[in-house]
């Protein structure tokens, strides 16, 4: 099984989210979802957690991408632009520090328009785990 698919079928909480991997690479990861009514809050724009959700898949894809098991134990997002019903939005997650214990990626959301909705670093923990995947798309 790839990388992608597996993170798509494992990450229960993405899915059912409607928010999905489309692109791994070694050091770069895509997520993409389109704002449905189930990501809409009170003040009528996507809820912050579903933005951070999308920039959280990507960046377990990128730290992951080297195949030993990687978690993340910190992360930070600016939200600078509101995301609205039906707005496709995509994040970039791309390795900035591939350092062999704790790696930091820089992530990227923006949506159908290219306009910049939030960015965020990410740092994790690579464990002495293999994480397997027959390739990684």
């Amino acid at each position: 099984m790839t990388l992608l698919n597996r993170l798509n079928q494992s990450d229960i909480f993405a899915r059912q989210n409607g928010i999905q991997l489309t692109e791994v690479r070694e050091g770069y990861a895509k997520a993409e979802m389109t704002v449905g009514p189930n990501h809409i809050n009170g003040a009528n724009v996507c809820q912050g957690g579903a933005i951070f959700t999308l920039a959280d898949l990507a960046f377990a894809a990128v730290c992951n991408s080297h195949g030993i098991l990687t978690l993340g134990i910190s992360n930070t997002i600016d939200y600078l632009t509101s995301a609205h019903l039906g707005d496709h939005l995509v994040a970039e997650a791309t390795e900035v520090v591939n350092h062999p214990k704790m790696p930091q990626c820089v992530m990227r959301v923006t949506n159908q328009d290219g306009v910049l909705i939030a960015t965020a670093t990410g740092r994790a923990y690579r464990k002495r785990i293999p994480f397997e995947a027959d390739s990684l798309m």
